[in-house]
């Protein structure tokens, strides 16, 4: 095992019957992860932990399955997955990502007296990292932590959005959010993923949740890819219409926190 990557280098699992092999494999490969490596193949990810390729799959098959590391089919990588962050809440709790983001949300949520949330996905669903909530106690009550279904919530949506057509429907089914292929379900929600994408916001009233409102975009890291999103949230009357300053100050904060983030195509909209 290459030493620059193992958790401790001065472990060694033939000396003390008490350490669990497998384990250590997992957290190595866990370690591989930095800010210069994102994203790694499985090739990439046996070399740095001196393993043969077929060696690493199943330590890396089993950290895929429980949420560990996200598989991107399409580019045949590997990144980390949110369920790090259920260790102890500390993957990306203490990085980057909400670092930047929660002044941001806490502008949004004085601007609009809204409640604001960040989130990331988790397999089919969105797991809530920041909230923020309105100082006039209106909006949502999820607090961090939560997970709800990705296809029915608005940050959810965006999220799914950033999913090529296959992936979208093998991470549904996976998850037991999606009937078979050729059900008129996958239509509707392949047609749904295909309208956000084209929007810079997702726009729910009391689909999800009985008079609630939101409205939710995403947050670009400097490739373009979809990292996270955020939303605002309050309380909707039957027949609400979301004011057009709401949906743009959700929009903005989005583009400053991409900007931020290194997203060169998005504006840096400056808080007046």
């Amino acid at each position: 095992m290459d030493k620059t990557h193992d958790p401790d280098s001065r472990l060694d699992p033939t000396e003390d019957r008490y350490l669990v092999p497998g384990l250590m494999r997992g957290l190595a490969v866990l370690s591989v992860f930095t800010p210069e490596h994102r994203e790694m193949t499985l090739s990439d990810i046996a070399r740095a932990i001196d393993l043969s390729r077929s060696a690493a799959f199943r330590t890396v098959y089993t950290l895929a399955q429980m949420g560990y590391l996200l598989h991107d089919p399409a580019r045949k990588t590997y990144a980390l997955g949110p369920a790090v962050m259920r260790l102890g809440f500390g993957y990306l709790a203490t990085r980057e990502l909400v670092e930047i983001a929660l002044p941001e949300l806490e502008r949004l949520r004085d601007d609009t007296d809204w409640s604001t949330h960040l989130g990331v996905r988790d397999a089919a669903q969105v797991l809530y990292m920041l909230r923020v909530p309105s100082r006039l106690g209106l909006g949502s009550i999820v607090h961090v932590g939560s997970r709800l279904p990705a296809a029915s919530t608005t940050m959810g949506r965006v999220l799914l959005a950033d999913l090529d057509q296959d992936t979208l429907i093998a991470v549904l089914r996976k998850n037991r959010q999606l009937p078979h292929p050729s059900d008129r379900m996958t239509g509707q929600l392949l047609r749904q993923a295909q309208q956000d994408r084209a929007s810079e916001t997702v726009i729910q009233i009391g689909s999800f949740e009985a008079g609630m409102t939101s409205v939710a975009a995403p947050l670009r890291d400097m490739t373009g890819k979809v990292i996270a999103a955020i939303n605002a949230t309050t309380n909707a009357e039957v027949g609400a219409v979301v004011p057009e300053t709401i949906v743009k100050s959700v929009r903005d904060t989005a583009a400053r926190i991409s900007r931020l983030l290194g997203a060169g195509d998005a504006p840096l909209i400056p808080h007046l």
